[in-house]
């Protein structure tokens, strides 16, 4: 089945939301290469760790509790961090002000790890997230679901989200656009269906030019 184009998809999305106006008010730009490269490697850490530990649990609460994070992981160098003891797990699971969640204390260190060989290899960790492209994008996604600890489901596309990188989030919204597009049924899993999710941004990116945070947003604006 040939793939829609995308520009039927907005035009429809724009009748539902009241205009394009209405639309381009709610998309968000994502950061450029340049203010991606900058990112120190701590504040990678940082957003991965603060993701993690909102997944299945209140946003704001963690959000209010971050300061005393913070100061827990000495601000979360990431060199320091990959060499994380059991001793620092017991002290963190002791630490008034935190969420006592042993596995999610524990994934800072092979998610520090993780970040050093990203940084490693490219120089620096802005650097290698600062080089995605658009054609790469599911590849790159699964190196950081399979490099990282605690990064499949949302939480690796929401850690990308917000650090600024160009990011389809696989929301309920756009996975239900995505099957109703004939893309995939399902969270993708399979080579198989990040093949198809990949084809189908290619295409929508191609014939568009807009990044892939917006045609995320769209797709999950035009559910409804």
């Amino acid at each position: 089945m040939a793939l829609r184009s995308f520009t039927d998809i907005i035009t429809e999305t724009a009748a539902l939301k009241g205009g394009m106006d209405a639309i381009n008010a709610r998309l968000i730009t994502p950061k450029t290469p340049d203010e991606i490269r900058k990112i120190p490697s701590d504040r990678w850490l940082s957003a991965m760790t603060m993701c993690v530990f909102q997944a299945g649990f209140s946003w704001k609460v963690i959000e209010n509790k971050w300061p005393n994070f913070e100061t827990a992981y000495d601000g979360f160098d990431i060199s320091r961090w990959s060499m994380m003891h059991d001793e620092d797990i017991d002290r963190l699971m002791a630490t008034d002000g935190l969420v006592a969640h042993a596995p999610k204390i524990k994934a800072v260190g092979p998610n520090a790890h993780f970040l050093c060989q990203i940084e490693e290899d490219y120089g620096t960790v802005g650097a290698w997230f600062a080089d995605w492209q658009i054609a790469d994008y599911c590849d790159n996604l699964r190196i950081v679901q399979k490099g990282g600890s605690r990064l499949g489901g949302k939480t690796g596309q929401m850690f990308l989200r917000r650090m600024g990188v160009d990011t389809l989030v696989f929301s309920n919204d756009v996975i239900k656009a995505l099957g109703r597009e004939g893309v995939v049924s399902k969270m993708p899993s399979s080579g198989k269906d990040f093949a198809a999710v990949q084809d189908a941004i290619n295409q929508w990116h191609g014939e568009t030019g807009r990044p892939l945070t917006q045609i995320s947003q769209i797709l999950a604006l035009s559910v409804g």
